[in-house]
């Protein structure tokens, strides 16, 4: 899969109503997660999530592969109990069997500290939830929050996530520090409201109970199911570890963004707002669909930024009265005949006015500029003009003749 050159790297972030086109992301420490790399201005990472019972081993293993045979970097599991943990020992084994050693990420939540040792041993990240790994009872007739029982509390989190921390440390492992806006914990919740600055102070008591113990293999993410509430999460994320001189990349998600065309709307608003401004080191789009239809909503909004090429990028023109050929039903012939393709950008454009201008970064273009004649350009240059019938089949050639063609 090819990848462009990673963009520019840079401490002095965002540039205020620049003109730049390139993306200036965050700068942010490398993390290894297996044989992947999150943050470190390495390109940004795609997750997904099986949603077979990890108890099914043979489910579970068919998932994963059918997940990283297009295109997803790094495979999440759900790990609710320690019989879920002990078969993730199994599947890691049967995937290095059979397949590939897949980057796996387990999920542990609700007083989890026993499953997540457990799995700690088999999986490359571990995340957590701050909101559920210590369980804060809430008390109807609480008044406020005193000093010393916000300290108690801080002191049992440290005693239940030192051991996990420590483990994951000597491995040389990874753990994800998962807040979501819809299970924070108690004593946020009271002490901050439901609110951006309630998810970014429980990430970072997290965060300082491992930096204590000299663990820096981080990965943060804040997510909410309201956009605005996941953008304000982030962006306060980002400039508070500015603050702090923390660099921990940052993983990205809408939560429970639903399915269809809105998810995939929702999902979009949110991840790309944040990758644009340069926040960001490896996303998930959560649908409430089969999570192989996840992969390729992340690959276009990573392309569509310009921040990895896996695909064709397609120019093409809304059509209007000038237009001298059907075009969406061409458009629709030269993406069939072409998606197999990567790294190249074609343009189908229906007339001479706006075409070869609005197609000038295109590397092939395909352009009506005569009834019944379909001209064929590489780069700027008109190569030769052919009867529309043939302009598929010409496209192509011309594509096999710079030696850029492979068979699907």
């Amino acid at each position: 899969m090819y990848t462009i050159p990673s963009p520019t790297i840079s401490n002095s972030f965002p540039a205020q109503f620049s003109t730049d086109t390139t993306i200036v992301r965050r700068k942010t420490r490398p993390v290894r997660v297996g044989h992947v790399t999150i943050g470190g201005g390495y390109p940004v990472v795609v997750q997904s999530m099986i949603n077979e019972d990890t108890l099914d081993i043979e489910g579970s293993v068919a998932a994963i592969i059918r997940l990283h045979k297009i295109g997803c970097e790094i495979v999440r599991v759900t790990v609710p109990s320690m019989a879920h943990a002990k078969a993730l020992a199994e599947i890691k084994q049967k995937l290095l069997e059979t397949y590939l050693d897949v980057p796996l990420a387990a999920d542990v939540h609700h007083n989890g500290m026993k499953i997540a040792l457990e799995v700690a041993q088999y999986v490359d990240k571990v995340r957590i939830n701050p909101g559920l790994y210590v369980f804060e009872k809430p008390k109807s007739s609480r008044t406020e929050y005193t000093e010393a029982e916000f300290d108690e509390i801080g002191k049992k989190i440290r005693e239940t996530l030192e051991p996990l921390v420590v483990s994951l440390r000597d491995q040389g492992k990874a753990m994800r520090i998962g807040v979501n806006h819809g299970s924070l914990a108690e004593r946020m919740l009271f002490t901050y409201g439901d609110t951006p600055e309630g998810m970014v102070e429980s990430a970072l008591e997290f965060i300082r109970i491992c930096e204590s113990l000299n663990f820096h293999n981080l990965i943060i993410s804040l997510k909410a199911s309201r956009v605005p509430v996941m953008l304000a999460a982030y962006r306060l994320m980002a400039q508070r570890m500015d603050e702090l001189g923390m660099d921990y990349p940052l993983h990205l998600g809408v939560t429970e963004a639903g399915d269809g065309e809105y998810g995939r709307i929702k999902s979009t608003a949110g991840i790309a707002t944040l990758l644009a401004e340069g926040i960001g080191d490896t996303i998930r789009v959560s649908l409430t669909e089969a999570p192989e239809k996840e992969i390729p909503v992340c690959y276009s909004i990573l392309q569509a930024l310009g921040l990895r090429k896996t695909m064709v990028e397609y120019v093409a023109c809304p059509s209007c009265g000038r237009t001298l050929f059907n075009l969406e039903e061409v458009l629709h012939k030269v993406r069939e005949a072409t998606k197999h393709l990567t790294g190249l950008d074609i343009a189908v454009m229906g007339c001479i006015v706006n075409g070869p201008g609005e197609m000038a970064d295109a590397d092939y273009g395909y352009v009506g500029k005569q009834a019944g004649y379909i001209s064929l350009y590489s780069g700027r240059e008109e190569i030769k003009k052919v009867p529309e019938s043939q302009g598929v089949e010409e496209l192509i050639n011309l594509i096999k003749a710079d030696g850029r063609w492979v068979d699907p």
